[in-house]
């Protein structure tokens, strides 16, 4: 196994790591190396890589919730900016068994929708959630002072791999469909594990990749999304097995199809107006992001991409 890197689900050329599979210098930038990477790491030759665009970043992902394309995702999906909405965390909440009582940390909280309904919808206790956008921090700020929520929710702008948090405190870490904008995924869930106390649950939703989803297909859709890389179940499956985690959940939802087809459908019918005030007017582009989700709703109806559902509880 090579030493390496994990910056997306490419290879990067290196002197001095030489791939025995190739005779070029280059090397797998997952840390799982090249046969067991959960990322699926390819062989790719140097001059194509380097005609490669640059990599989705952080920033690239902040300056989306930022600015229209974020208040765009809100319009659609609601104050809950995930597949499913108040049902897909209802449904997290039951498979996970969320006690009345407990407390977690939302790791990728965007506006704190998703902690606000765990405090108002299952009791739960505290909830402090970690972004590193400013903007979706002062937004959930706001919303939670507006609800009466501020003594029970808080909020830090940061990173959530090195969120600085104290160890072992959570009783759980909650994410919804946020943590494909994360590009280093393994101290993602390095860190979830590290912030829960023995026994506590890592439990999420995210957006996965199905069967048969080529690479043209997977470089289209996380170009549009903003996602530097994607796994599947069973990539995260292997995340948590390796920190030591007993898999409870890894399942797909079966509801992210239906779902592309009803934002597609309340845009054609209901907002198109409210979406092209967001973006300006901007007609040529309200036709981009169209056909950009269409091409979502047609992986979608293939199996080809999905929504999974992981619960897992971190050993005693």
């Amino acid at each position: 196994m090579t030493a390496c890197d994990l910056a997306g689900d490419w290879l990067i050329f290196r002197p001095g790591a030489p791939c025995e599979a190739w005779s070029g210098p280059k090397m797998c930038l997952s840390p799982y190396g090249r046969r067991d990477c959960p990322l699926r790491c390819r062989l790719i030759p140097r001059p194509f890589l380097m005609n490669r665009p640059a990599p989705i970043g952080l920033k690239d992902v902040q300056a989306v919730y930022s600015g229209p394309e974020g208040d765009l995702w809100e319009l659609v999906m609601g104050q809950q900016i995930h597949i499913g909405g108040f049902r897909s965390s209802m449904a997290l909440a039951d498979r996970a068994g969320i006690p009345s009582g407990s407390s977690g940390v939302d790791l990728c909280c965007c506006n704190g929708a998703g902690m606000r309904f765990l405090v108002r919808f299952r009791g739960v206790a505290k909830m402090h959630g970690v972004d590193a956008t400013q903007k979706v921090v002062e937004r959930g700020r706001a919303r939670c002072q507006a609800e009466g929520f501020c003594d029970r929710i808080s909020f830090t702008l940061g990173d959530v791999c090195r969120s600085g948090l104290p160890p072992s405190e959570a009783d759980f870490v909650w994410g919804e469909d946020a943590w494909c904008y994360v590009v280093d995924k393994p101290r993602l869930i390095t860190e979830a594990v590290r912030l829960v106390k023995p026994g506590g649950l890592i439990v999420f939703t995210d957006w996965v990749d199905g069967p048969g989803l080529t690479t043209p297909e997977a470089e289209r859709y996380r170009a549009f999304m903003k996602f530097p890389n994607t796994l599947g179940i069973d990539g995260y499956v292997a995340l948590l097995t390796d920190q030591g985690c007993e898999v409870l959940v890894a399942e797909d939802t079966r509801q992210f199809a239906a779902h592309v087809d009803l934002y597609l459908d309340m845009l054609n019918r209901q907002l198109t107006y409210d979406a092209l005030r967001i973006i300006g007017f901007d007609m040529p582009l309200m036709e981009s992001l169209a056909a950009e989700m269409n091409f979502l709703r047609d992986l979608a109806h293939a199996g080809k991409i999905a929504q999974g559902r992981l619960v897992a509880r971190k050993n005693a």
